[in-house]
């Protein structure tokens, strides 16, 4: 969360004038999305501390995983990366929404 809080205030304040506003609306959407799944991180974090089981624990690394796949690839394709970088980005938003799914089914099991 501390690096959604940092690249959020970077993107309101030093780059409002130096990236295109098409490219800053991708990078908002990087944020927006990195804060969203962090939060959600701590709450698989919180239920594995309650006594989830691996199911769990691996959801949370394919979220983790989704968070530097899908951000990732939309902050560094705003400043300028290749645009083939672009297909790692629904790679990452898989691994999101199975890390999700996974949680779901770890908690339905009760944990």
């Amino acid at each position: 969360m501390c690096a959604a809080t940092v690249l959020g205030a970077l993107g309101a304040h030093a780059l409002q004038g130096r990236l295109s506003p098409d490219r800053l609306h991708v990078y908002d959407t990087a944020v927006r999305y990195h804060f969203y799944h962090s939060l959600g991180l701590l709450a698989i974090g919180l239920a594995v501390r309650a006594g989830a089981g691996s199911l769990a624990r691996w959801s949370a690394g394919l979220v983790l995983l989704g968070v530097v796949l899908f951000s990732g690839s939309l902050y560094v394709l705003c400043f300028g990366a290749p645009r083939a970088i672009g297909v790692v980005t629904p790679i990452g938003g898989l691994a999101l929404i199975a890390g999700w799914l996974m949680f779901a089914v770890a908690m339905l099991r009760g944990g």
